[in-house]
C-alpha cells in the first residue's frame, strides 16, 4: 500500500513538471524580430516601402527605419505588440498604425516586411524566417614569389 502510494506522488509530481514545463516553453519563449522596410515583389506587383517608419515596442523606440533598413526587436512570448509612425514621403504627415501580430512557434529569428503587412498581404507574404546571408569568400591562391622577393622562409646564402 505504502509503495503504490509513493508512486502515485512521483507520477504525480512528474506530471505536474511536465505540465509546467510545457506551459512555460509556450509563455516564456523569446524572439527576435526583425522589421524590415524593404520594397517587396508578390504576385506579379511591387509594393514600395514608406520614406520613413518609426517602430515603437512598449513604448520605447526601437528603429527609425527608411528605405531597405533592418530594425530589432526582442519579444517574450507569442504575442508581439508594436506601433509604427508612418510618413509616406518626405515633410508628409505622420500615420499611426498599432500592430499586434501571433508569433509562430517553429520560427527562432522572425522577419517582418512591414510593406507587405501594410498593404494587407497574407502572412506568408509579411512573415518570414530570418536568414543570415552567408558570403562566398575566395580561397587565398597559392602564387609563386616574384624574383627578386623575399620569401618568409628564404635564408639566404647559409
Amino acid at each position: 500500500m505504502k509503495m503504490k502510494r509513493t508512486f502515485l506522488f512521483r507520477a504525480g509530481a512528474i506530471l505536474l513538471l511536465l505540465i509546467i514545463a510545457g506551459i512555460m516553453m509556450v509563455i516564456g519563449r523569446g524572439h527576435t524580430v526583425y522589421i524590415d522596410n524593404k520594397s517587396l515583389d508578390y504576385n506579379g506587383q511591387t509594393y514600395s516601402t514608406p520614406y520613413k517608419v518609426v517602430v515603437f515596442v512598449d513604448g520605447e523606440q526601437v528603429a527609425k527605419l527608411r528605405d531597405k533598413e533592418r530594425g530589432m526587436a526582442t519579444c517574450i512570448g507569442q504575442k508581439f505588440n508594436m506601433t509604427l509612425e508612418i510618413t509616406q514621403e518626405k515633410g508628409g504627415s505622420e500615420e499611426t498604425v498599432n500592430v499586434a501580430l501571433n508569433l509562430p512557434h517553429h520560427m527562432d529569428g522572425i522577419a517582418i516586411n512591414l510593406p507587405a503587412y501594410l498593404a494587407g498581404l497574407p502572412e506568408d507574404a509579411y512573415l518570414s524566417e530570418f536568414q543570415i546571408a552567408v558570403e562566398e569568400t575566395e580561397e587565398p591562391s597559392e602564387e609563386a614569389p616574384i624574383d627578386g622577393a623575399v620569401d618568409e622562409f628564404d635564408l639566404g646564402d647559409i
